[in-house]
């Protein structure tokens, strides 16, 4: 086996499939009589998907699919289907190549059930929003499903829910450690983060008979072997916390093995330090192979992949899209596609590192960037061929708002780089935080014919912005629309060291020039800041004094979220391990962490953050005196909650019940439509 190339082939480059000849798909096909009128006998490829097929390039189906199509691959949908039948995975045949399995924009588990493990009814990427058209794990299901339907035919794994899941993980659903997706789902590989690189080349060599256990050479991959390959070095994942030494060995075929699925089910700092490990490994400039024994067989995941360049992000987002739902779906609302079908992404990754986030671990750390010229001609596109258009632009942005190139300043350091973030504790001095070409690009955006307005939806990085006054200015003076979305998650340093973010007082900078620039363009717009109860790190007086944060400065939070340990985050780490992994984890030596893992204390830090809700009153009075913080119980400004309790509300009778008391609540929605955020 060749080692892992750190230079990739450009994504189009590659030599295209005969069947190019057959020309472009108005929507790649769902059903067999689609697959008719294309003059196909058969497809290449077929994606399972637990989404509804939206040819758009914010849906990974859409983009995987017309990927494999510019490539010269017929590429099929399958969308939803009956997981319970077989036959509904042989709905559009045999694939000559393999089935690529993906449990859709969202993981399933995050997708149906809250962070209290209630069952969600509704489901932002089903037609009508109805709930339950996708299996628990959809992944493994699907996997199992397209096993029984063509018991020969490869399967490749990919999207966030598999790209998560990759080594052993804990699973918060089941509260267990869980092997690695492809041990459950029996597949022959699987991608992991943005995997254009990695599909396009080994669809290119399966197509040339390569087999799937012969692709372990290609970046972003994952699959098991039976054993550790020929010819690699190894060093334990224990060497490297126990020597800055390891950590520098960054040439050759060198490969680190994590703690086995054995350790890390039975012993939890095992478990943190395999998760310390496997963030430090993931630069694409100096991360080494990892190895994972289940069992008698080794998992081996490659390097991440190289980051696609400027042009080929813009050969992704210019591809023939038909730009909407498959026509099957008839008038049918799709939530997901009604929220982001007037808008546009410009960049791709998140080099804030926020420990709770699933952006950094699935998209990277290194920005990808669109040119302005891609972007314009998307908004182009949006003008005059989505329905119902008026002239405004929802979003322009991406995971965050403000990192469009935005880089190191120097690539050799970004290379050696092992830091899980650029901007905590404080933003790198290597870091070029020019907003010039982002400002550049606003300006160019609303200029455009037809363009009235163009929106800025996506969080906005605070710390980032404050380097950059002129930036805040421009958003507030033509891409804020009343409100404008932020998260400083909380006030207090303890759970704020544990997430990765900022102090408040950068929160506070942002609101000042936020609220100066307002008053200088003559408008009253309003800071939408999210917040997260029950945090690995955070105490009961931490969300009590977030609590009276919110009431001196008059927030009062609509719908609020508590934290959900989504696999492989650090900050889920922490909640399984009681270990912090942002720091060394030795033998005896760790340093600790208070998990919140019991509903009722979780419960207690969400009702601080509704302090103003007298539903919440009861446990909060409760709560305070058991603090020794009675004094924070009455009528005053500064105390959080009265002595009385309207008629109907919390407990009955008693501690002074009133009635006939109106209460006027100023909603700030702080949780919109699912995204995978966290």
């Amino acid at each position: 086996m060749n080692a892992v190339t750190a230079q990739p082939k450009p994504l189009f480059s590659y030599r295209k499939y005969w069947a190019e000849r057959l020309g472009v798909a108005p929507f790649l096909p769902m059903s067999r009589a689609e697959m008719d009128e294309l003059d196909w006998d058969s497809c290449d490829v077929i994606l399972v998907t637990g989404d509804a097929y939206v040819d758009h390039p914010s849906f990974g189906m859409a983009i995987i699919g017309r990927l494999l199509e510019a490539q010269g691959f017929r590429v099929g949908i399958i969308s939803q289907p009956d997981w319970s039948n077989p036959d509904a995975f042989k709905a559009l045949g045999k694939p000559t190549l393999y089935f690529g399995v993906t449990g859709g924009n969202m993981d399933s588990m995050v997708n149906r059930y809250t962070s209290d493990k209630r069952l969600r009814h509704n489901d932002s990427y089903t037609p009508g929003g109805e709930g339950g058209k996708r299996p628990d794990r959809s992944v493994i299901v699907y996997a199992q499903r397209c096993r029984e339907a063509y018991k020969d035919v490869p399967i490749v794994l990919g999207g966030i829910e598999a790209s998560l899941r990759r080594i052993a993980h804990y699973d918060y659903w089941s509260d267990k450690v869980r092997r690695s997706v492809l041990m459950d789902a029996k597949a022959d590989i699987l991608l992991y983060g943005n995997a254009e690189r990695a599909v396009v080349e080994i669809t290119h060599r399966m197509a040339k008979g390569a087999k799937a256990s012969e692709l372990d050479d290609v970046r972003g991959v994952a699959l098991l072997k039976p054993a550790m390959p020929e010819g690699w070095d190894e060093i334990r994942a224990d060497d490297i916390e126990a020597s800055d030494e390891g950590a520098r060995i960054t040439t050759g075929k060198v490969a680190v093995r994590l703690p086995s699925f054995e350790q890390v089910e039975s012993d939890k700092e095992s478990y943190a330090r395999a998760s310390r490990v496997l963030h430090r490994e993931s630069n694409p400039g100096n991360a080494r192979a990892l190895v994972q024994k289940h069992g008698d067989r080794e998992l081996w995941v490659t390097p991440p992949p190289i980051p696609l360049t400027t042009p080929e992000m813009d050969g992704v987002y210019d591809l023939p899209y038909a730009r909407g739902p498959h026509p099957s779906y008839g008038d049918a609302k799709i939530p997901a596609w009604d929220m982001i079908r007037f808008s546009v992404t410009i960049m791709r990754g998140c080099f804030g590192g926020c420990s709770f986030c699933s952006i950094t671990e699935h998209e990277g750390r290194i920005i990808q960037n669109r040119s302005e010229d891609s972007v314009l001609r998307e908004i182009g596109l949006v003008r005059d061929k989505t329905k119902g258009f008026t002239g405004i632009i929802s979003d322009i942005g991406g995971p965050t708002a403000n990192m469009y190139r935005i880089a190191c300043k120097d690539k050799e350091t970004e290379a050696a780089c092992r830091k899980p973030s650029c901007v905590y504790p404080g933003i790198c001095p290597n870091l070029n935080t020019s907003h010039d070409s982002l400002i550049a690009l606003y300006k160019k955006a609303r200029e455009l014919p037809g363009i009235k307005k163009v929106m800025v939806a996506s969080g906005v990085r605070y710390d980032l912005a404050v380097k950059s006054p002129a930036y805040i200015k421009e958003l507030v003076t033509h891409h804020v629309g009343g409100y404008l979305k932020i998260a400083p998650e909380h006030t207090e340093a303890g759970p704020l060291s544990k997430m990765m973010k900022p102090g408040i007082g950068a929160y506070e900078r942002f609101k000042q020039l936020f609220d100066q620039a307002a008053k200088q363009a003559g408008k009253e717009y309003f800071l939408i800041p999210y917040f997260i109860a029950a945090h690995p790190g955070t105490t009961d007086e931490d969300m009590m004094n977030l609590a009276l944060w919110l009431k001196k400065n008059k927030y009062r939070a609509d719908q609020v979220q508590t934290f959900l340990p989504s696999p492989m985050a650090l900050a889920t780490a922490m909640y399984h391990s009681g270990s912090n992994p942002l720091k060394p984890v030795r033998r005896g030596a760790s340093e600790k962490v208070t998990a919140i893992t019991g509903l009722r204390q979780r419960r207690l830090h969400k009702a601080f953050l509704r302090y103003h809700d007298a539903e919440n009153w009861p446990v909060l009075r409760e709560a305070l005196k058991a603090m020794g913080r009675a004094d924070l119980i009455g009528p005053g400004k500064h105390q959080l909650v009265p002595t009385w309790q309207p008629a109907g509300t919390g407990k009955s009778g008693g501690e002074g019940t009133r009635t006939g008391r109106k209460h006027r609540t100023q909603k700030f929605l702080t949780k919109g439509v699912p995204i995978p955020r966290r």
